[in-house]
């Protein structure tokens, strides 16, 4: 197997595999150099010994140096973290693509030039940000959620290679004896059902999740949500199929789907969206720790830590901000916050969130600063 350079603290990341400490789950994954298996950081088997085991930013870099996913702790469902978040817009935008499947039928080249950028400097920033190439990348998203097809939704195998990205059963059959030396039918922990409902999947998040703040937010813009479960129509021309998709929370860290398409070939991108308009990536760890060092905030996020930004269906390539994040529709146009506000960055707009649900204005923080500050004196 290659060696694995990594930025990582190794000491500090196998600290956190002993504990099983939940914190950095999907934030690294832990190589094990005798069995050539990657788990999570929570994995329940055994810990390996420090000298068997090494860590990377993720799944991609793990697969790419020949290690198998775990069968127990399934990184699959590890929250959608990583250690690229906030670091390359670059990098965020492509990683956006190719979750949507843009290397499903294209090349490094062609979405080099989506992104304005050149290849080799597309590969370098991969390799710099997440220890594999875009290709890997790729080929780690297409066999991750296979594997979670596999095991949590009734499609048949060649349904699941056709939701997943391969292009072809064959092609998914080799990639899975490869990787785990049994075909993909082997890792069914049940009889197989091809069920008539739809394919139902759950997208895991990092709590907590303030799901009545988010559910009232869809409402109040004009999406589809009733009795607790968001709804939308699935629009060929926006979506490449026609059918629907629902949501609805689940356990903790689980939202569920349940996704009825004519063209299975466009699940990848449904999901991705689904995660942007819930907002499942958000680090609410990061979130309070940062906008927490504003006195103003930190008893708003303490009230509301789970507090999240919907996200449009769909957001064009330029409407991002200088850490690869949707820009909200809502900006802060009250003066007396936009100077304020320039100091929560990367979490700007959840800042104003917090506000806006606390119903505070520029005017408001101004005078809760005045009288901290006599107070102080």
């Amino acid at each position: 197997m290659e060696t694995l350079a990594t930025p990582l603290d190794q000491e500090a990341c196998y600290r956190a595999v002993l504990t099983r400490d939940a914190r950095f789950d999907g934030r690294f994954f832990g190589c094990v150099k005798t069995t050539g298996i990657y788990c999570r950081p929570v994995c329940p088997a055994r810990t390996p010994r420090r000298e068997n085991m090494i860590f990377v930013v993720s799944a991609a870099a793990a697969e790419e140096a020949g290690f198998r996913a775990c069968l127990r702790c399934r990184p699959e469902t590890a929250p959608d973290m990583g250690a690229w978040r906030g670091t390359s817009n670059t990098v965020s935008r492509a990683l956006a693509l190719i979750e949507q499947g843009a290397l499903d039928e294209a090349d490094v080249d062609a979405l080099a030039g989506r992104l304005g950028v050149g290849e080799r400097q597309l590969r370098r920033l991969f390799r710099q940000h997440l220890g594999a190439a875009p290709v890997s990348v790729a080929q780690t998203r297409r066999v991750l959620l296979a594997k979670a097809l596999i095991q949590e939704s009734d499609l048949a195998m060649a349904q699941v290679a056709l939701a997943a990205g391969f292009g072809s059963v064959r092609r998914f059959n080799e990639t899975f004896q490869a990787l785990y030396g049994r075909p993909p039918s082997a890792l069914r922990r049940r009889a197989e059902r091809v069920g008539d409902g739809g394919v139902r999947l759950g997208l895991t998040y990092r709590p907590p999740y303030d799901w009545e703040a988010m559910l009232a937010a869809l409402a109040d813009r004009g999406d589809d949500v009733r009795e607790g479960r968001w709804r939308r129509d699935l629009i060929r021309a926006v979506d490449g199929t026609e059918g629907v998709v629902t949501a609805t929370p689940g356990a903790v860290g689980r939202l569920m789907l349940c996704v009825e398409a004519d063209d299975l070939r466009a699940l990848p991108g449904v999901l991705a969206r689904v995660r942007r308009v819930f907002d499942l990536s958000a680090d609410p760890e990061a979130i309070a720790r940062d906008l927490s060092a504003d006195p103003v905030l930190r008893p708003l996020v303490e009230a509301r830590p789970g507090l999240r930004l919907p996200g449009r269906w769909i957001v064009p390539d330029q409407v991002r901000d200088d850490k690869g994040s949707e820009v909200p529709s809502d900006r802060l146009e009250d003066e007396g916050l936009a100077a304020r506000a320039e100091r929560w960055r990367p979490w700007r707009a959840y800042g104003a969130l917090h506000l806006r649900m606390a119903r505070i204005s520029g005017a408001d923080v101004i005078e809760m600063e005045t009288q901290n500050d006599r107070r102080a004196a």
